[in-house]
């Protein structure tokens, strides 16, 4: 899927209003060495990252209550955060390119996150 501009930071967002996942996400990635940020829906992300301008990397659930789902989500911070790596996931809908913003990659739930880290790895160049 995408390609993007080697990345340097090592802070990620991960959205996802299933509390069980998100805390799963959260000690893997911090126990992989990023700063984690967390939010249960659109609002929080977006707040997090108008706060938050070291965050380059993204992780959403597509199906999210509030305002936008997670699919609306990544749209919007492509075209406010442009230099955001975007990982969007589902385990229900599947996305193909066209759906889905500029340098962004779709992870089937479930799926390793692992994967997310060697992604951003290979992206750090």
């Amino acid at each position: 899927m995408g390609q993007s501009k080697p990345i340097n930071s090592r802070s990620i967002l991960v959205v996802e209003d299933e509390a069980l996942i998100r805390f799963n996400l959260i000690d893997y990635f911090e126990n992989a060495g990023f700063t984690v940020y967390d939010a249960e829906n659109s609002d929080g992300a977006i707040s997090i990252l108008d706060a938050n301008s070291s965050i380059r990397v993204v992780l959403t659930d597509i199906q999210m209550p509030r305002s936008m789902d997670g699919l609306r989500l990544a749209h919007h911070i492509r075209n406010r955060f442009p230099p955001t790596i975007l990982f969007i996931t589902s385990g229900v809908i599947s996305l193909s390119e066209r759906d889905m913003p500029a340098d962004s990659f779709f992870l089937p739930k479930p799926f390793n996150p692992r994967s997310v880290v060697r992604t951003i790895d290979g992206l750090r160049g």
